[in-house]
């Protein structure tokens, strides 16, 4: 009787531990299936989040050269139309995570500083030069720089990247609305996320 009892006890200690690495291996596999799913969801994600605005503006554009002791002065000016393009846009290929996959965390590393772009379309009206002062490459590119310079100080006074940032914290959200449902915590600078209003006042 008592080696029929021991013989049991063994066959049972056998068929539990079986069950108990089965049960291991299955956690492992779906650990590893929700681990690939994630990484695959989240460069899913990584795309560029564009905001477009356009901008007009009118400059008067003036230059004198002196010549001969100073005798002389060489003139040209020019009336030049702005029509200008501007884009606030996140390269999200760039986006650095981290996956914790014993806490099941998806951290959020670094995310990109936003790209403007600025194309202006620049046309020139009125044009007056001496023969001795004619506008020149040098002339072209030093009135683009400064047309570029005054376009992009009204993209950063304008709404252009508060919507760009509104936009990014919406392509964002979706990584939230994925590891919220698979169970995992999103976590950036050290903060987890447990609703998307909480999302969506977070600090870029």
């Amino acid at each position: 009787m008592r080696n029929f009892l021991i013989g049991a006890f063994l066959v049972l200690l056998v068929v539990f531990g079986v069950r108990y690495c089965e049960n291991r291996n299955q956690e492992q596999d779906k650990l590893e299936e929700s681990t690939a799913l994630l990484q695959q969801q989240i460069k899913n994600v990584g795309k560029l989040v564009v905001t477009e605005g356009t901008f007009s503006q009118v400059y008067s554009y003036k230059n004198s050269k002196k010549f001969y002791l100073d005798i002389f002065l060489a003139r040209k000016k020019a009336l030049i139309i702005v029509n200008a393009t501007a884009t606030v846009a996140y390269d999200l290929s760039k986006l650095e995570t981290e996956i914790d996959e014993e806490n099941k965390i998806v951290r959020i590393i670094s995310i990109p500083k936003e790209e403007i772009t600025i194309n202006p379309e620049i046309k020139y009206y009125d044009v007056t030069q001496d023969y001795l002062n004619q506008f020149d490459a040098e002339d072209h590119n030093k009135i683009k720089g400064r047309i570029e310079k005054s376009i992009r100080e009204k993209v950063e006074a304008s709404s252009l990247k508060s919507n760009a940032e509104n936009r990014l914290i919406s392509e964002l959200q979706k990584i939230y609305i994925l590891t919220n449902s698979m169970g995992w915590t999103l976590q950036y600078n050290n903060q987890n996320f447990n609703d998307s209003e909480e999302f969506e006042k977070i600090k870029l």
